[in-house]
């Protein structure tokens, strides 16, 4: 017999949320199966048996909080699960069948229960209380519900979490005595997570409980406007020199390297340019301390289904166009399928958001504190551009903004910034002389 724990979560994470059971009670498992996945602030894990064995009990359930380290099932050796429960099928048969003696005290028992299952374990006369999972128990003492009453669909008679749920809907509304309303306007209970409300005025709303990433990414957005003096400053870039070089290597570039041309390399070598020349946007305050990073490690915001993640391109400077190409392909197929590590999560100096792909045509992104300096890139749009004085042209225009922390970054230093992004972009062949 083995318990089913939470594995370390990794740095600075203590807790998670069990996301779903790929298994259920009475399953055979083998050594390295997947038994449950787990939601965790910034992505999810699988835990895996680690002995071969049956699923004995699930001690806790879907939605529920978990530490690191807590158990949250058993493994029992196939051998001794598949002989208790015959075993106490039988007893609860045997039981059932004796003589008075043994029936008055169960009778006893049931007589001085509460009409709900009790809080407490469970009485050694109740052999349908015997024969239910720890989950059914929980669930029937939530609901209450009498497990005297459940039926059971296990040929031994064995109550799981399904018979109880399947009997708790069949079950009329007003089983269970309500205290009488108070005086004074009566207060809607708050309804359970997923059922459908309706308010006084008819119209029906839905109601779902947020994910744990959702809620980290609401506290994080919110932290980062509260803690830091954020500012956006915004130039716009004419993209024709990089259309070009696109349009004419593309195809090479794909052959070569197997491996798409796009806009994200142009601006992670252009931000990094950038950061070289005004190292404050590539800093983060520690308490009074400024730390100043001489690494450049840049976040690409990717969203996924749960939400919005960045991972991170490790020492971008040192990479070449089709590396970091490939690299951010990787990084962005994995937060969609929510394969990502947390090690590709972690850390990063500056980061890039392109609302563009969406559609959106400017913005003022947030910050990924603690790092104080966030690019956000917009949507390519034709627009009539004044060459000079006489001429006037169609160019492929785009809206850059910078938010950055103006505790440690000046408003010249940010326009400085986003200027030299601006000439980079627009000069392509300079973004091989910055490295």
């Amino acid at each position: 017999m083995s318990e089913i724990k939470v594995p370390d979560l990794g740095e600075s994470i203590s807790e998670g949320t069990i996301y779903k059971w790929l298994v259920k009670e009475g399953d055979t498992v083998g050594q390295g199966d997947v038994l449950a996945e787990l939601e965790t602030d910034k992505v999810n894990l699988e835990i895996s048996a680690e002995e071969d064995g049956v699923i004995s009990s699930i001690l806790r359930q879907a939605g529920e909080n978990v530490a690191v380290g807590e158990a949250i099932g058993i493994i029992g050796s196939g051998a001794s699960v598949g002989a208790s429960q015959p075993q106490a099928a039988a007893a609860a048969v045997e039981g059932a069948a004796s003589g008075s003696a043994q029936a008055e005290p169960a009778a006893s028992v049931s007589a001085a229960a509460p009409a709900a299952a009790p809080e407490g374990p469970v009485a050694a006369g109740d052999s349908s209380a015997a024969l239910a999972s720890p989950g059914a128990r929980k669930l029937a003492r939530e609901r209450g519900i009498d497990l005297g009453e459940v039926s059971a669909r296990d040929p031994i008679g064995r109550i799981g979490q399904a018979d109880v749920k399947e009997h708790g809907a069949a079950a009329p509304a007003a089983a269970a005595p309500t205290a009488p309303a108070p005086q004074g306007k009566p207060e809607l209970a708050k309804p359970a997570a997923g059922k459908a409300q309706l308010p006084e005025d008819g119209k029906s709303v839905e109601r779902k409980r947020m994910s744990r990433r959702r809620l980290t990414i609401a506290s994080r957005l919110v932290e980062a406007q509260q803690t830091a003096a954020m500012l956006t400053t915004f130039n716009e870039v004419d993209m024709t020199a990089i259309l070009d070089i696109r349009k004419r290597r593309k195809d090479d570039f794909k052959e070569k390297h197997e491996v798409g041309l796009g806009f994200m390399s142009f601006f992670t070598k252009a931000v990094i340019g950038a950061l070289k020349a005004y190292p404050m946007l590539n800093a983060e305050i520690d308490g009074e301390d400024l730390v100043l990073k001489k690494f450049y490690d840049i976040g690409i915001a990717v969203a996924a289904k749960e939400g919005l993640v960045v991972p991170v391109v490790r020492d971008a400077d040192r990479l070449s166009f089709p590396q970091i190409e490939r690299q951010i392909g990787e990084l962005a197929s994995k937060a969609r399928s929510n394969t990502l590590s947390l090690s590709e999560l972690q850390g990063g100096t500056f980061t890039i958001t392109n609302g563009g792909v969406f559609g959106s045509l400017l913005s003022t992104p947030i910050l990924n504190t603690p790092q104080v300096g966030i690019l956000g890139m917009h949507k390519i749009q034709l627009r009539p551009i004044a060459l000079d004085e006489e001429r006037m042209a169609n160019r492929p225009m785009m809206y850059i903004a910078l938010s950055y922390d103006h505790r440690i970054v000046d408003g010249s230093e940010a326009v400085s910034f986003l200027v030299k992004i601006k000439e980079l972009l627009e000069d392509p062949e300079s973004l091989l002389l910055e490295g």
